[in-house]
C-alpha cells in the first residue's frame, strides 16, 4: 500500500506540472506516518429498520492519501456539488481518495473529499483503510507553486505532528479547520 501512495503522489505531482519526486521529498515520505485502520458497518437489517442509518458520519481525513479496501461494493459515499454519490468500486479493486494534506500543499487546487460511509440493508461492509500521510516533522503548507497574487495561502503552515495533536481532543476529522489561514477570516 505503501508503494501504491507513493506511485499515485508521484503521478499527481506530475499531473501538477512539478518533479515526480515533489511531493515525496516535500512531505519526506521515506519517514512517513502511515495508519491502517480496519472499520466495520453492520448490515440495517440486523441493527435498524431506519433505512437511512450512516455507518460513519461525513468527514475529510488528515494526510495524503486514503487507499481503502473493502470486501463489498457499495457502501462509500462522496458528496459533489452538494449532493451524496455512490463511490462504487469492486471488492478486489483499492479505492483511492484525497486528504487533507494534499489539499493544503497544494493551496485547494487538490481537494480532499467529503465522504461518508451509509449503511447496506443486505450486507456487512469490512474495510480496510490505508492513511497514507508525510513524516510527523514535515512541515505542512501551501508550497510557492501555488501562491500568489492572486491565490494567497489559505492555510497556514504546520508539521504534520501539530496537525493532528491541535485536535488530540476532538476528533481528526475535525482538524483541517485548525489550519486555515486567519488573514482570510
Amino acid at each position: 500500500m505503501r508503494e501504491m501512495g507513493i506511485q499515485l503522489l508521484r503521478g499527481i505531482s506530475k499531473s501538477l506540472g512539478l518533479e515526480e519526486c515533489y511531493i515525496e521529498k516535500k512531505m519526506k515520505l521515506e519517514s512517513g506516518y502511515n495508519i491502517l485502520g480496519p472499520n466495520f458497518c453492520q448490515s440495517l437489517s440486523r441493527c435498524s429498520d431506519d433505512k437511512n442509518q450512516i455507518g460513519q458520519f461525513p468527514h475529510r481525513d488528515p494526510g495524503l492519501l486514503v487507499l481503502i479496501a473493502q470486501n463489498v461494493g457499495g457502501g462509500l459515499q462522496i458528496k459533489n456539488q452538494g449532493k451524496w454519490l455512490n463511490a462504487d468500486f469492486a471488492p478486489s479493486s483499492i479505492g483511492v481518495l484525497v486528504a487533507d494534506h494534499i489539499e493544503i500543499l497544494t493551496n485547494g487546487k487538490y481537494k480532499s473529499l467529503l465522504h461518508r460511509v451509509a449503511l447496506n440493508t443486505e450486507v456487512e461492509r469490512s474495510s480496510l483503510p490505508f492513511f497514507f500521510g508525510p513524516s510527523l516533522d514535515a512541515t505542512v503548507k501551501p508550497e510557492p507553486e501555488f501562491v500568489d497574487e492572486h491565490n494567497p495561502p489559505s492555510y497556514r503552515q504546520m508539521t504534520y505532528k501539530e496537525y493532528l495533536e491541535s485536535n488530540s481532543q476532538y476528533h481528526v476529522i475535525e482538524a483541517k479547520a485548525n489550519l486555515i489561514n486567519e488573514a482570510l477570516l
